[in-house]
């Protein structure tokens, strides 16, 4: 085979690779089309208890940590800002309108070792299990910067443990 036909079969491999991502993309994102982010602030008279910078690694299913859900501002990893308050946990994500989960939302916070295509050591990612739109649980990762997974999740699990709310 000369070095052209080479080429053109790389390309060609490459170009059918590109266009079967993007057709499965596009169909996850129509799948979870009826899925919404909780865009919002947290109530005026919320206390902000901790601050904590991260890296958001994706929202999956719930219980199914490798079936990333396409939900817009929710869909890609990013960096993160994720801020506990009285009221819920608010996500400030890249470049998206800040998300905010109310505690009574919040169904169980743990820690996860694997998410996605994120695989880091023992339970060093936070995994937040949440109601979406009040009906089906999904989880949401992140990888705290400034603390360890365990710190941030056993203060968003207190704060939903005070309020009664924890299921």
């Amino acid at each position: 085979m000369t070095r052209e036909g080479a080429l053109a079969v790389m390309i060609a491999v490459a170009v059918v690779l590109i266009s079967v991502l993007a057709w499965a993309w596009w169909r996850r994102t129509r799948r979870d089309s009826g899925l919404r982010a909780p865009v919002g602030e947290a109530p005026a008279d919320a206390a902000v208890l901790s601050r904590h910078d991260s890296l958001y690694v994706a929202t999956t299913r719930h219980g199914e940590p490798l079936e990333r859900l396409a939900i817009r501002g929710l869909g890609f990893r990013s960096r993160a800002d994720l801020v506990v308050t009285s009221a819920g946990v608010a996500i400030d994500l890249t470049g998206q309108p800040r998300l905010f989960v109310p505690t009574a939302q919040i169904v169980e916070v743990a820690q996860a070792t694997v998410a996605i295509d994120r695989v880091v050591e023992r339970d060093g990612l936070v995994r937040i299990s949440w109601r979406l739109d009040g009906q089906s649980v999904v989880d949401s990762y992140f990888r705290p910067q400034d603390a360890s997974a365990r710190v941030v999740a056993d203060e968003i699990s207190a704060l939903s443990t005070q309020t009664g709310t924890n299921e």
